[in-house]
């Protein structure tokens, strides 16, 4: 059996994969960005910070990133056209496949393409997608695939200090590692579809943390604790974690202005669900968050950040909210 690795290891592991024979960024690789959502936005000008050149494409254009320098492609397939390696910072497969097909899409262009998948999708249907084009590439193209979704959130997007889980082959997730190091830390942790069981892991803590600290936020509210007081205090102890660090302004206000948007952890919570099917767990704290944030979503609040946890228990005992100031609506 390994032995669990230190914070010293796995940084080191990281950049073994960067130094490395097979892991090493070639200078002359065109890489690409598909997705300038609220994460790929902050990762596309890290990449191109670090690399003085990038090809872009999304919905919206982006003006100010190709002032920045980058390169905008009109639709998909000049994205294609124009990149050796893309990175797809998409909500999720549904809406990459929408990006792949026509005659405009991804698949429309030519030569061989390595496609990093950075959304939170299912480890199933990121093996079927790959093994599916791998299939109808056709001729000499070769389009490989491998996962990478991140941990970090917008803070660390920004800051290049993103947790980056990366599943694959070797050779693809070096060069992948290589290419994605400007947006943080890159780490193989195994096959196609590993990256996202990692993820899925991760949600599955971040959603258990943001409902314990929306609950704690308004018992402690209610009892007429000064929060921000509190957190401060309990976050030097074992109650202490980046997302009380990113969100403690947030609870303390009651603000869940948008920001990372709380439906999203449905789906994602529904990966973890598949991934402890698949390997025959039944977990009792899983289908407890699923129901929070299915009544989130349900309660018109999915669009709000994910501290919207502690007006979710306000308002299920709304009556007792005396003394209790407002939740901000911005």
């Amino acid at each position: 059996m390994s032995s669990p690795l230190d914070d010293e290891t796995i940084l080191a592991r990281g950049a073994e994969t960067l130094s490395g024979s097979h892991g090493t960024a070639d200078a002359a690789e065109r890489l690409g960005v598909l997705g300038l959502g609220a994460m790929g936005e902050p990762m596309a000008r890290n990449l191109l910070a670090a690399r003085g050149d990038l090809v872009v494409h999304a919905r919206s254009p982006r003006p100010d990133l190709v002032a920045a320098g980058a390169t905008w492609a009109a639709s998909p397939r000049e994205l294609a056209a124009q990149s050796d390696a893309i990175l797809v910072m998409l909500p999720d497969l549904p809406e990459l496949d929408a990006a792949l097909e026509g005659p405009d899409g991804l698949l429309a262009g030519r030569g061989d393409l390595l496609l990093l998948i950075g959304s939170t999708s299912s480890p199933t249907g990121v093996r079927d997608l790959a093994a599916r084009l791998a299939d109808g590439a056709g001729g000499d193209r070769r389009i490989l695939v491998v996962d990478c979704p991140v941990s970090g959130g917008v803070d660390g997007a920004t800051a290049g200090t993103l947790s980056i889980m990366i599943g694959g082959d070797a050779d693809a997730a070096a060069r992948a590692s290589a290419l994605l190091a400007p947006c943080g830390t890159p780490v193989h942790l195994g096959p196609l579809g590993a990256g996202e069981v990692a993820k899925a892991c991760n949600q599955l803590v971040v959603a258990a943390t943001i409902t314990a600290l929306g609950e704690a936020s308004e018992l402690a509210a209610r009892s007429g604790i000064d929060l921000d007081t509190m957190w401060t205090l309990l976050g030097r102890g074992y109650a202490g974690s980046n997302l009380l660090s990113s969100r403690k302004e947030r609870l303390v206000a009651g603000d869940d202005s948008p920001s990372g948007a709380a439906k999203y952890m449905v789906k994602d919570l529904r990966f973890a669900a598949d991934v402890a099917s698949a390997t025959g767990i039944h977990p009792a704290l899983l289908p407890a968050l699923r129901g929070i944030f299915d009544e989130i979503v349900d309660a018109g609040l999915g669009d709000r950040d994910l501290s919207v946890t502690r007006r979710l228990t306000a308002d299920r005992h709304a009556s007792a909210r005396e003394g209790v100031g407002d939740y901000a609506e911005s």
